[in-house]
């Protein structure tokens, strides 16, 4: 994990737009905000308002128009896309709507990919694996293919693998937006744990009020502008 003073996201005058044909679509401008280390924020707006845009910005998975945008001290924006590569791997935990799992692997497995990529041995990765799994209630499912898990199950899986390299910042994009009420909320109380306990860093787009509740601050976007959510400084 980084270690830095200060906030651990700094976004300032940040703005993205497309090329469309001969039409530039702008889709954020002039964002300002700052999310502190131990943070758990929910960006909302309507489907439209550039939030998941946003969430991709952050997590290095895209790169903005315009702007500046540091995680932990570090220019994410002047990284080479080998560098950003590099950088997502060790700083970054990702948390999809629909999993992303791997379906000829078992949750052990999937859990482990992103070790992979690391200097670790084989019994360091099993026991941060069975670790991870143990933390969200799931290392009886150990050899349990994706198939054989709910859908609550499998987002917790997820969640496991987001977390196996103690990542920076986790980013969640509708983590709870393919799940029942009762799956959603022991994910959510999930995340609250890992940010309570863990001092996890939490970004997480949702539409769902119930889900925005779980957040510490809310951050609202409407057209690619901030609405409010404290801005920079917040």
């Amino acid at each position: 994990m980084l270690a830095h003073e200060g906030p651990i996201v700094e976004i300032r005058g940040l703005s993205k737009a497309y090329q469309r044909g001969g039409q530039v679509v702008p889709v954020l401008t002039d964002i300002n905000l700052d999310i502190s280390a131990g943070d758990f924020i929910a960006l909302m707006g309507p489907s439209g308002s550039g939030k998941s845009t946003l969430l991709n910005l952050i997590a290095g998975i895209d790169k903005p128009s315009g702007g500046s945008l540091r995680v932990g001290g570090l220019d994410i924006v002047a990284l080479s896309e080998t560098e950003l590569a590099d950088w997502r791997a060790g700083h970054v935990g990702f948390i999809f709507q629909f999993y992303n799992l791997l379906p000829v692997l078992t949750a052990f497995e999937n859990v482990e990919l992103p070790l992979l990529l690391t200097h670790l041995r084989a019994r360091e990765r099993r026991e941060h694996v069975h670790a991870a799994l143990s933390m969200v209630g799931l290392e009886d499912r150990i050899s349990h293919y994706p198939s054989e898990l709910s859908g609550g199950q499998q987002q917790r899986v997820a969640i496991a693998r987001a977390i196996i390299t103690d990542p920076t910042i986790l980013v969640a994009d509708e983590p709870t937006g393919d799940l029942d009420r009762v799956s959603a909320a022991d994910v959510l109380g999930l995340l609250d744990q890992l940010n309570s306990e863990l001092n996890k860093t939490i970004i997480m787009v949702t539409h769902d009020a119930r889900a925005a509740e779980a957040a510490h601050r809310l951050v609202h976007l409407d057209k690619g502008v901030l609405l409010d959510g404290d801005g920079a400084g917040g």
